[in-house]
């Protein structure tokens, strides 16, 4: 009998799913050893190996039930291949082909399949750990007692996500199992490296959350205390941190190798590998025998065979423009909700807030979230109220830790539900940005997932709040495509978009300048109505120039040709910036002939510039004169009151616009 490093407790489990345990880990083995021979023949591109990592997967996977959600990193195939995704879509996948899940737009376990209750990573890490607590935030909403196990490997844990997304979960409960790898290196960076506690286990010490170090190579280990776990946690929720033990056996991705790994370390490591040790012991407990051992490596071999050459046979990905751009966003089928003819005077701050609340009547899967929103109603108020008649359970108030934050709205959206972020200033969104740009605009493109996620962004100057409050940062996510931004400039404008982005599935940034709050006040309709994307206001007819703007810069040409009756100026209120609505600024500019972009944000990379070049690309022969851009000045929003107003763009405006009309 071979001495085992492991002591494997059998009690209470059947010996069919022990054989099931010992038939999954081969299984995700042969598949792993088979892309080794496949990406030295160049047939895949790359390959991130859990060979010795196997017991964790298999173990977490079968301890969990199939509709709970499971969310691997890239060595977890075994969660994939337990969970009973067909092998061919797999072989697919990884290479970029129709059958797998991301129609090539993205390789290895980058993808979700909400058929399996599978949501693959990103290359970034972190945020995942945010989105299962959106996932198991919206279990609990829903009533459901259901686990969500989400994984990291030890590197990822040195991230904010990681500890954004376990002070979420330990604030709120959350059913979350935070399944932490530790393989002993990120990829050359051994643990010592990484953080200075002896276990990673004790992080979960500082977040009042109750923690395990798990024997990761002993797949019974595994499987016994998830699923007691998972038990327990069904009926009594909260968040419980795991830390498997485990080591990686090969490069962390292949072309870097295992040189920096001492030879005495991996030798020891060998006499743990996890399917071995297992199969002797069930070898010796008479469970299994080596003949049917040979019988499960002929038919696994038969089934990776088979469904290889299913994805050898089928062609490359044919796709075109068309195709690709229409995948960005999931399509919306807008449909119009007419303004009402029962008018109140509201100020734009007040009608954000009706709009608001009218949207969480409408929806009850709506859930907003932000910091102070709840009993205090927000540092605007513009949520004053809400927990009266919402609830706190869907009106949240959060850590300040806005990543984490967005990740969790995006898991709302994942298990089917809405959500409204409220950043407390557009500036600190900077804090987030990571998960908007890489996870809620990508998602839909990379494999179908919507973000139905809209995120509130007070922003602006004029208020003397200096450079860190201050900031209006539409570039910055005009940019990315897979998001819409809008930027009302009225009150009734504000509450109709506000409802749309609400409605709209997809992930839109909504901002809302600051010192249009309770400045700016108009007669708008009592009820509930909408207005559609990328359509402009045209404002006023002209035709000496036309000037194109959004938010406040809308106010401040209004101003200016109030100033100057002799002009006859057009002017357009573009109300949402993605998508943008070139068929009236071209059909305007076509018109007249002489044009000025008014922003509020710095000039340079700003979206005036793009509408600039658009506008020469498609209407240069119609120009009397240069595009003028006016912007704020390339630096920092300044505090005291001279330096911000020489900083705004509105101290130039008048006096540019009236050289354009000398030119």
């Amino acid at each position: 009998m071979r001495i085992s490093p492991f002591v494997y407790d059998n009690r209470f489990i059947s010996n069919d799913t022990l054989i099931s345990l010992y038939k999954n880990m081969l299984k995700s083995r042969m598949i792993e050893e088979k892309m080794l021979v496949l990406l030295r023949q160049g047939k895949i591109s790359k390959w991130f190996s859990g060979i010795g990592q196997e017991a964790i997967s298999v173990g977490v996977t079968t301890a969990l039930e199939d509709d709970e959600y499971i969310l691997p990193m890239h060595r977890n195939l075994g969660v994939f291949t337990t969970r009973g995704i067909p092998l061919y879509r797999l072989f697919c996948q990884w290479q970029g082909k129709a059958s797998g899940f991301t129609k090539g737009r993205d390789r290895s376990f980058h993808f979700g399949s909400n058929e399996y209750n599978i949501v693959g990573m990103i290359s970034h890490l972190g945020p995942q750990l945010g989105v299962a607590d959106g996932i198991a935030l919206a279990n609990l909403l829903q009533g459901k007692k259901k686990v969500t196990a989400v994984f990291s490997g030890e590197g990822g844990t040195s991230e904010g996500d990681f500890h954004e997304a376990l002070n979420v979960a330990a604030v709120w409960n959350l059913p979350v199992l935070f399944c932490i790898e530790n393989n002993g290196y990120g990829l050359s960076t051994p643990v010592n490296e990484q953080f200075k506690c002896k276990d990673i286990a004790e992080k979960g010490v500082g977040y009042g959350m109750e923690s395990h170090v798990i024997e990761g190579n002993n797949v019974l280990e595994v499987y016994n205390t998830v699923r007691r776990l998972a038990i327990e946690i069904r009926e009594r929720p909260r968040p419980v941190l795991l830390e498997f033990k485990t080591f990686r056996m090969r490069g962390h991705e292949e072309a870097s190798g295992t040189k920096y790994v001492p030879d005495e370390l991996m030798a020891e490591w060998e006499e743990k590998d996890p399917l071995t040790n297992y199969f002797h012991f069930l070898s010796d407990e008479a469970i299994l025998t080596e003949e049917n051992d040979e019988t499960f490596r002929v038919e696994i071999k038969a089934e990776i065979d088979r469904n290889l050459q299913i994805s050898f046979t089928e062609n490359n990905i044919d796709s075109n423009v068309s195709n690709e751009l229409n995948d960005v966003f999931q399509t919306f089928d807008y449909k119009e909700i007419k303004k009402s003819v029962n008018l109140i005077k509201l100020r734009f701050v007040d009608a954000v807030s009706l709009g608001l609340r009218q949207s969480m009547e409408r929806n009850d899967n709506l859930v907003i979230m932000g910091q102070d929103i709840a009993e205090y109603g927000g540092v605007f108020k513009v949520t004053e109220g809400f927990v009266d008649q919402f609830g706190k359970e869907r009106v949240r108030n959060t850590p300040i830790c806005e990543s984490a934050i967005v990740s969790t709205a995006m898991g709302l959206s994942i298990n089917k539900m809405k959500a409204v972020v409220e950043m407390q200033f557009a500036d600190f969104v900077s804090s987030g940005f990571n998960p908007i740009v890489n996870y809620l605009a990508k998602t839909h493109y990379r494999w179908g997932q919507n973000a139905d996620v809209v995120i509130r962004m007070p922003c602006g100057g004029g208020v003397g709040a200096g450079p860190f409050h201050s900031q209006t940062n539409e570039a910055w996510f005009t940019k990315t495509p897979g998001l819409k931004v809008v930027y009302p400039a009225f009150p009734a404008d504000a509450k109709g978009l506000l409802a749309t982005a609400i409605e709209d599935p997809n992930p839109v940034l909504f901002f809302e300048h600051k010192a249009l709050y309770r400045s700016i006040s108009e007669e708008v309709p009592q009820e509930y109505f909408n207005i559609p994307f990328g359509k402009a206001s045209v404002l006023k007819n002209g035709t000496d120039v036309v000037i194109i703007t959004y938010g406040a810069g809308v106010h401040w040409a209004l101003d200016v040709i109030e100033d100057n009756p002799e002009l006859s100026v057009e002017l357009i209120d573009l109300r949402t910036l993605s998508p943008l609505d070139t068929e009236t600024i071209f059909k305007s500019v076509r018109k007249i002939g002489k044009v000025l972009v008014l922003q509020e944000d710095t000039m340079f990379g700003g979206i005036s510039s793009d509408i600039s070049a658009m506008i020469v690309e498609n209407c240069f022969e119609y120009l009397d004169a240069p595009v003028k851009r006016v912007a704020g000045l390339d630096t920092p929003i300044p505090f005291a009151k001279n330096l911000e107003e020489e900083f705004m763009a509105k101290s130039r405006l008048e006096k540019e616009l009236l050289d354009l009309l000398d030119y």
